[in-house]
This record gives structure tokens, C-alpha cells and sequence, in this order.
């Protein structure tokens, strides 16, 4: 099993605004999902650059605190 996200979510708050945590339903570590997820593992990659990419458009230019 992955890290339980209830033991993630306080270190991500502990880590600043520019912290965040993503949680991707039924998937492993690799991003492989199992098909009753009724996702394909390139939508899952889709999804998971898609946050990627907020998040940097959120967080490019800011100055480190």
C-alpha cells in the first residue's frame, strides 16, 4: 500500500501554501490503474500532469519564503 493520505495531510500543511497533495483514485505508484477504476492509465497521466501544471502556473514567480 501507498502512504496513508490521513498521515500526509498534516506534513503537507506543515510544508506551506505551496504544498500541496493530490490524490489519484485507484492508483498505484506507477499511475497503473485497474480497470474497474473506468479510467485508462493515460488518462490518469493526463490528470496527474494536468495538476502538475496548475500547480506551477499557481507558484512560478513567486519568491521562496
Amino acid at each position: 500500500a501507498l502512504a496513508d493520505p490521513e498521515l500526509l495531510r498534516p506534513l503537507v500543511e506543515r510544508l506551506g501554501e505551496r504544498a500541496t497533495l493530490e490524490s489519484i483514485a485507484y492508483a498505484d505508484h506507477s499511475f497503473h490503474v485497474p480497470k474497474r477504476s473506468g479510467r485508462s492509465d493515460a488518462e490518469v497521466l493526463d490528470a496527474a500532469l494536468d495538476a502538475v501544471v496548475e500547480w506551477i502556473d499557481r507558484h512560478a514567480g513567486q519568491s521562496p519564503d
